[in-house]
């Protein structure tokens, strides 16, 4: 059987691009707006997002059948803390500076709608490797959204990328305005249209 025809392989592939969390069903808009205008702020927070989606949603998979009803959302959401405190404790050691600077939204990731909308919606119904999948593609679909809006609002407002300077940079004007909040609403905004237009082609998708 073909990855693609597999339960995991499904939910990994709508994930991506037909069922999007960000531009489809608008979640974790918080951090897409916040830490969008460095590229590398940006990867290191995708990372940890990547990580604790996908494992979460492994974890919440294995204790589905041994987790009672009453107390579920609370189990998750302790499930999910766990992961993002090894995020943060590895973001300060290797990423001191990086995490001066995103660390209370490293935090926030715990009450991140993607991760609960996951562990809730799929984790809880299916077996601990398709969840998996189900995770790690939720995860890299944020990515694949935050990344190249980093991407631009780096390059137009900083007149960097990954922190380096681009060629011809002293003639550069730079937009400050790509750095500020509106700069993520409108690159947002670009994205979401471009997604829903070209990639979806305005069909709904779901992974649950």
């Amino acid at each position: 059987m073909a990855f693609k025809d597999t339960v995991g392989g499904k939910a990994f592939l709508v994930n991506l691009w037909q069922d999007n969390p960000v531009f489809r069903q608008v979640l974790g808009i918080c951090s897409t707006l916040a830490v969008t205008n460095l590229m590398k702020n940006t990867a290191l927070m995708c990372a940890g997002l990547v990580f604790t989606t996908a494992f979460s949603s492994l974890t919440v998979s294995f204790l589905r059948k041994h987790t009672p009803k009453q107390v579920r959302m609370m189990a998750q959401v302790l499930i999910i803390a766990a992961y993002v405190i090894i995020v943060g404790i590895f973001m300060k050691a290797y990423f001191p500076e990086v995490h001066k600077l995103i660390g209370p939204y490293v935090g926030l990731i715990i009450t991140n709608c993607i991760i609960m909308g996951r562990c809730e919606a799929f984790a809880t119904q299916n077996t601990p490797w398709p969840s998996f999948l189900d995770g790690l593609g939720a995860g890299i679909g944020y990515s694949l959204v935050l990344i190249p809006i980093s991407m631009v609002r780096e390059t137009l407002g900083f007149g960097t990328l990954l922190g380096f300077p681009l060629p011809g940079i002293e003639n550069w004007t730079r937009w400050t305005i790509m750095v500020m909040p509106p700069g993520a609403f409108f690159m947002l905004a670009l994205v979401a249209w471009f997604g829903n237009t070209y990639v979806t082609g305005g069909k709904q998708g779901s992974a649950a």
